[in-house]
């Protein structure tokens, strides 16, 4: 982040937090009693908010900060009401491991140093391989989704003591419906373990390593995409040439950052007959993160049986 950016922020948290001014920690029900204001949450991404409102249920307050899928989280910018929401959050679920590094900045700037910060990629344990690069996408990862899971609902259960039991049931409920998915993934690994798929950006990885794919396509292509970097002309014509003669039976493709060089890998596949499977980074419009996972395996699954 810049320092413009930075000092950008901190004028928005002056703004933001005038206000705060007279907000109060309870509100009145129709019958005069004071109810615990719900917990106030904030997610950087959609995909982390939905899981928040599933285990929060009616007694939190959700805001996403990444909620567009046409909106690249690589390039987000701060707006004063999300600023906001961060200044006033008891809860904070991040993604890590530089992903999302503005939650961070705008919590600095907010001086909110009270709120529980749940950072996925720390939850997760991953770390980058010897001489390689963190996946930093670990919500395509469902055992790292539980994790996250049961984080969540201790965050709240802090936040609001009074209804621990129902975030934790609540956890329980959507750990649960997370199993279909691993089923999904061991089936396809029982038929299509060790096939090829090519991809375009690291985003999927997970969810390919878990269906027992192997990713073919050369790290430098992956690489220089998600970074936002041109890809030599020798390492594209290597990426292409796995289209040749269907070295591998899909392409994962990452439609929501796409550009010339991805369309070209896009534009290859389709002419060789290479199913294209298509993924983004948050969720779909319509879409809850069981629905939007059960829609990815599937469409994977339904390629690599052509």
């Amino acid at each position: 982040m810049s320092l413009s950016t930075s000092r950008r922020l901190a004028l928005l948290t002056s703004a933001s937090l005038a206000l705060l001014a007279g907000c109060g920690s309870s509100s009145d029900s129709a019958d005069g009693k004071s109810t615990p204001a719900r917990v106030a949450v904030v997610a950087s991404t959609n995909v982390y908010g939905d899981i928040a409102r599933r285990i929060g249920g009616d007694r939190v307050d959700v805001t996403s900060v990444i909620s567009d899928p046409d909106q690249d989280p690589h390039s987000y910018e701060a707006d004063p009401q999300n600023q906001l929401a961060l200044s006033k959050a008891k809860v904070v679920i991040e993604n890590g491991g530089g992903y999302d590094d503005f939650v961070d900045h705008m919590l600095k700037s907010g001086h909110n140093d009270s709120a529980q910060v749940i950072n996925a990629v720390d939850v997760s344990g991953k770390t980058a391989p010897e001489s390689g690069e963190l996946n930093e996408h670990v919500w395509y990862d469902v055992p790292t989704v539980a994790k996250v899971a049961d984080r969540i609902s201790a965050a709240l259960a802090k936040a609001d003591p009074g209804d621990a039991a129902a975030f934790e049931k609540n956890a329980t409920a959507f750990k649960a419906k997370l199993a279909p998915l691993e089923a999904e993934e061991a089936q396809i690994k029982k038929a299509h373990g060790g096939d090829g798929v090519a991809i375009t950006e690291p985003v999927p990885l997970y969810m390919i390593e878990a269906s027992g794919l192997v990713n073919r396509t050369p790290a430098e292509f992956s690489e220089a995409i998600e970074e936002g970097d041109d890809v030599s002309p020798r390492v594209l014509q290597k990426s292409l040439a796995l289209f040749d003669g269907k070295k591998v039976k899909a392409l994962v493709y990452n439609e929501q950052t796409s550009g010339p060089q991805t369309e070209k890998a896009e534009a290859a596949a389709k002419a060789a007959g290479v199913p294209v499977v298509p993924v983004t980074e948050t969720l779909p419009k319509g879409k809850d993160y069981l629905g939007w996972m059960t829609a990815n395996l599937d469409a994977l699954a339904s390629a690599l049986a052509k």
